[in-house]
């Protein structure tokens, strides 16, 4: 959707660790299914696709919740799906749930709040693509963002203020109005499982953030 000029610090020829490229990989399949309903391809690839693991290698709620998910994309048709994805997220005059962060941020109005983002992707040379309609605060956008900064190697300190900056403070109200949507079926379980990935990775970062505070002493 977006995401390039980005420069890049990490060493010539270095190789993205496996956890971490499961990290992006994640964030690009959230990033795919909020943009757009997944074809028949995408379905079949979620039903084969292995369960993920949290920071500490405990599949538990995270690979609970992608179960539920592939048993969903077992029963999916894509027309049907498409149709849910339209009428949630696009509508026909106004849409069920809008998958805009910026309007679910507390203690900042959506403009502001986007001015914020558009600043630090600025600032890290990043912009959104030529090709995309969607504001840069679309779900889908923070998620690539998240997985180039990942991809990229990127400092861990910047892929932390990203998120919680960014991505953390929209995306779980966006969940939960997603789960009380009337149109709601397919996609209660992509954001059961999106919920609890974001959470595994917020207490990754409050971890690092424990042991870095930790070190100065």
């Amino acid at each position: 959707m977006m995401v390039d000029g980005l420069h890049n610090d990490a060493p010539e020829n270095s190789v993205v660790l496996p956890e971490d490229q499961a990290r992006a990989d994640m964030y690009a399949l959230i990033g795919c299914l909020f943009y757009a309903a997944p074809d028949s391809n995408l379905i079949a690839q979620i039903c084969k696709g292995g369960a993920p693991a949290d920071e500490a290698g405990d599949a538990s709620a995270l690979a609970q919740t992608w179960q539920a998910l592939q048993n969903t994309c077992k029963s999916a048709y894509p027309d049907v799906v498409k149709q849910e994805h339209d009428t949630l997220f696009i509508g026909v005059g106004k849409a069920q749930v809008t998958p805009y962060t910026s309007h679910y941020v507390a203690h900042s109005s959506p403009a502001r709040h986007l001015v914020m983002l558009r600043e630090q992707l600025d600032q890290w040379g990043l912009a959104r693509s030529a090709g995309a309609f969607e504001v840069e605060d679309h779900i889908a956008g923070l998620c690539d963002v998240m997985r180039f900064l990942i991809e990229q190697q990127a400092p861990l300190a910047d892929q932390r203020l990203f998120f919680e900056r960014f991505v953390y403070p929209g995306t779980l109200p966006l969940f939960e109005k997603v789960k009380t949507a009337a149109s709601a079926g397919f996609y209660k379980s992509v954001v059961a499982f999106a919920g609890v990935f974001i959470e595994v990775e917020k207490a990754a970062y409050d971890m690092d953030e424990a042991a870095s505070a930790t070190q100065t002493y």
